[in-house]
């Protein structure tokens, strides 16, 4: 069980590298093209939340590289500083995106609120992930794939990578409107067009790319442990 676990793991920890190259790539790549109006990422982002009359959310430097977050706890867009002070159409891209968070946010989108009342279920789950697993390691171990330890132990397994699983399902439609919004606005306001709307849209596609591999991730490996336990091997 244990060996499969591991060939699931591994293959879409490879996948994930991957991709994740490819989009620090793309990153680089759109970080050295600059966008026409010299707007910097922080301005992109004010810019943004004006359009939609958005006066309540703050816009703030993180650190790190592609660390770019909105909080709606706090109503905070957080961009890594290359996004922040970047004037590219990489950083222009990153920023229109998060405000799409804000945006969906306002206006109630549901599937982020879904993601939101999903979050600190999905923490706890993945927080005692790692001691369920070791727990059904040895309780299996000890008295059996079928021993009502190991079998209840499987169960909770099984339901915690259901919720990991269900969580990054629906982030996938609320990246996907987030980067078409984003994407419209660029091209309606102007800050990006033609060969720069382009690039802003492969850039935020391999982001979103991530965030596929991650939901894959989490389904097969829900799925194994699903199949386990009805006991198809």
């Amino acid at each position: 069980m244990s060996i499969g676990y591991m060939i699931i793991v591994g293959f879409f920890t490879l996948i994930g590298w991957l991709v994740g190259n490819r989009l620090k790539s793309k990153f680089k790549y759109y970080s050295q093209r600059a966008i026409t109006g010299n707007m910097s990422g922080a301005d992109v982002a004010q810019k943004m939340l004006q359009h939609f009359g958005i006066n309540d959310v703050k816009i703030v430097q993180g650190q790190g590289m592609l660390t770019d977050h909105y909080n709606p706890l706090s109503k905070t867009i957080s961009l890594s500083p290359e996004v922040f002070q970047g004037r590219s159409i990489a950083s222009a891209a990153v920023a229109a995106h998060e405000c799409g968070h804000a945006v969906q946010h306002a206006q109630a989108y549901s599937m982020l609120q879904v993601r939101s009342a999903l979050v600190p279920v999905v923490n706890f789950s993945s927080r005692i992930q790692q001691f369920l697993f070791m727990g059904m390691m040895v309780g299996m171990g000890a008295m059996g794939m079928t021993s009502g330890i190991g079998q209840l132990l499987l169960l909770v397994l099984t339901v915690t990578f259901g919720l990991t699983a269900l969580f990054s399902l629906i982030t996938l439609p609320v990246e996907f409107d987030a980067s078409k919004r984003a994407l419209l606005w660029l091209d309606e306001s102007g800050v990006v067009q033609g060969e720069q709307y382009d690039g802003a849209k492969d850039a935020l596609t391999w982001a979103a790319m991530t965030y596929i591999v991650s939901a894959l991730s989490a389904l097969v490996v829900f799925l194994y442990f699903f199949f386990r336990m009805m006991g198809n091997d």
